[in-house]
């Protein structure tokens, strides 16, 4: 098992900065594939950056260019560097993690397996 310890969440101005973390505790192998999602409220749950322990990440396309992902191995966090915040950007985010490499995730093969707690993100003008 694994838990996901997220933070970083916080307030903002359009055009600012946060960095969120994630820290996973436990069996890491479980958390091969570390990535971080987002909800708006009213919206559908939108996978938004991914990294796993060989190093390979991805950003979704709607923060390409303003959000940066890097993963600490040895630590066992996943960081989401935030820039360019937009008011869309507003949602709660939530940390996941599974044993898999990300790519069968988030092209929706397999469901991640476990989940934080979520941190709320707001933007504001």
């Amino acid at each position: 098992q694994v838990q996901l310890v997220e933070s970083g969440g916080g307030s903002a101005q359009s055009g600012g900065s946060l960095r969120l973390s994630c820290a996973a505790y436990g069996n890491t192998y479980i958390s091969y594939c570390m990535g971080w999602f987002r909800q708006a409220p009213g919206k559908k749950r939108e996978g938004v950056a991914w990294g796993d322990s060989a190093g390979i990440t991805s950003l979704a396309d709607s923060v390409k260019g303003r959000f940066t992902v890097s993963r600490d191995n040895a630590k066992n966090t996943l960081y989401l560097q935030m820039n360019g915040l937009k008011l869309e950007d507003t949602a709660m985010y939530y940390c996941a993690a599974g044993p898999l490499n990300c790519d069968v995730y988030y092209t929706g093969a397999s469901a991640l397996t476990y989940w934080g707690q979520g941190t709320q993100v707001t933007v504001s003008s």
